[in-house]
């Protein structure tokens, strides 16, 4: 009797924590820009495709308004939550939106003070 052994799969599932988080934006002319203000920060990697642009992050990071109007040239204010969701396709992590910026973590636990959830154990 012959044995075959199949391949380990590339695609096989893991559930370990991979702490990244991030989003992809419309590669348009905002998109650009929002891209350009998160791509001078250490724990981002900002990838540019054809149809889209990827902003991938280790831990958190924040996408600072005044830092995109700034880019934009623009008057303060002209960036904003909406703005930013208008021009974001996806996202994966925990998402927070505050009035002054918009936090990505990439572990619930780090955003449990911004979303009214309790970490305490339950006996």
């Amino acid at each position: 009797m012959t044995t075959f052994k199949t391949a380990e799969s590339p695609f096989k599932s893991d559930n370990t924590a991979s702490n990244r988080c991030g989003f992809t934006l419309m590669n348009n002319q905002v998109g650009v820009i929002i891209t350009n203000v998160m791509s001078r920060l250490d724990n981002v990697t900002v990838t540019h495709l054809p149809s889209m642009i990827r902003v991938d992050g280790k831990g958190r990071f924040d996408v600072v308004y005044a830092d995109v109007d700034e880019e934009a040239g623009e008057e303060e204010g002209w960036f904003n939550s909406a703005e930013f969701e208008e021009n974001m396709s996806t996202h994966y992590g925990r998402m927070v939106h505050l009035d002054d910026r918009t936090i990505m973590f990439a572990n619930p636990e780090d955003a449990a003070e911004y979303l009214g959830f309790d970490l305490q154990a339950i006996s």
